[in-house]
């Protein structure tokens, strides 16, 4: 069975709005989840040592990454270093210069990536960027860093997305 592990943002928790969505559609199609509680890390690398930590003790062998902002970027360093299923990325914080990873490899061809043009936080060209280089898919939408009013998108987007794997 394949595990879906979320990975919020920085100013969110393992309980927010977009994962409690997704992990309800990855739940209804079969999939195990699991949200990593990120809240006491100190920096980003610490999340990426979590992540990391948290799928080589896991006993499923097919895993699939979900990020936002952070979390997009601490999935991104994962999938670059281990193999998965795939990966989702929600306004990734992806290029971020004090970050200590700015080159990223997914070892899976199944990334799919949603951002808003309204983006403040996070640059859209980021997501361009690296779709770009990867041959992602991208999603550029009429919202902001939260993406809160799209989520009948993220909704449907992802549903088709877990349909891949």
């Amino acid at each position: 069975m394949s595990l879906v592990i979320f990975s919020h943002g920085k100013e969110s928790g393992p309980k927010g709005t977009k994962i409690n969505i997704l992990s309800e559609i990855a739940q209804k199609l079969g999939f195990k989840t699991l949200s990593i509680d990120y809240t006491k890390c100190k920096d980003a690398n610490e999340r990426v040592f979590l992540l990391h930590k948290t799928i080589t003790e896991s006993n499923d062998s097919s895993i699939v990454l979900v990020g936002s902002s952070m979390g997009g970027y601490v999935s991104t360093v994962i999938a670059s270093d281990l193999n998965i299923e795939g990966l989702f990325l929600m306004c990734p914080a992806l290029y971020i210069k004090n970050y200590a990873i700015q080159e990223y490899a997914p070892k899976t061809s199944k990334v799919e990536i949603i951002h808003g043009w309204k983006d403040k936080i996070v640059p859209f060209q980021n997501s361009v960027k690296f779709g770009k280089q990867i041959e992602a898919t991208l999603h550029l939408i009429e919202d902001n860093h939260r993406l809160s009013n799209s989520h009948a998108f993220l909704k449907h987007t992802f549903e088709l997305f877990l349909l891949r794997i």
